[in-house]
């Protein structure tokens, strides 16, 4: 009996494990390609944690304006993972745009557009609570990027800068775990 038992565990746990293998396993992270023309600088910006701030500056250069460039542009942007700011990717030239995320609060869509030619023109960063952050001038080509899986934040973005402003631009959206609560933000209180 005794082998019997023995064997019998060994089908057992045999059939467990090739069930597991046979079951798709979803990647936790995803890429939205960049998109604009790409010239100048690589960043890609990072921290430890969740995304608890964002900080664009926005050009609008009324001198610098025909039918093919936008006057409006984003110059730079800059990014706070837990209570550190990431350097700022491009320069904090123009008008800046500032949004401190709440509790539990990610960004889970990046949209905006772009002009092939040169630069982000219009940029739009959405929270899970339905709070926007935008920058820029709505003209040129429209992009919109979010996380390919359910329960994935804004991770990080990456792209290019020259200059004037940001040239390119991709974002990565992936899991945060989280330890105890939330963030440690000044739009919260705890109790």
């Amino acid at each position: 009996m005794p082998s019997f038992c023995r064997m019998f565990s060994i089908v057992v746990v045999t059939v467990f494990l090739a069930s597991c293998l046979a079951m798709p396993i979803r990647d936790p992270y995803s890429y939205s390609s960049a998109v604009g023309q790409g010239g100048g600088t690589p960043f890609a910006s990072s921290g430890e944690g969740r995304i608890t701030g964002v900080r664009v500056w926005e050009t609008n250069n009324n001198y610098y304006y025909n039918y093919y460039n936008s006057n409006a542009y984003i110059s730079g942007f800059q990014l706070r993972y837990g209570n550190t700011w990431s350097p700022v990717f491009g320069h904090e030239g123009g008008e800046k745009q500032e949004m401190e995320l709440f509790n539990d609060e990610a960004i889970v869509e990046v949209s905006g557009k772009y002009n092939p030619a040169d630069y982000i023109c219009y940029l739009v960063l959405t929270t899970n609570m339905g709070r926007t952050l935008s920058a820029g001038q709505p003209s040129q080509i429209s992009f919109n990027f979010y996380p390919a899986n359910m329960g994935n934040e804004l991770r990080l973005l990456s792209g290019r800068f020259n200059g004037a402003g940001i040239t390119s631009l991709g974002a990565h959206w992936g899991l945060v775990y989280m330890e105890g609560a939330g963030n440690s933000t000044g739009n919260s209180t705890s109790s």
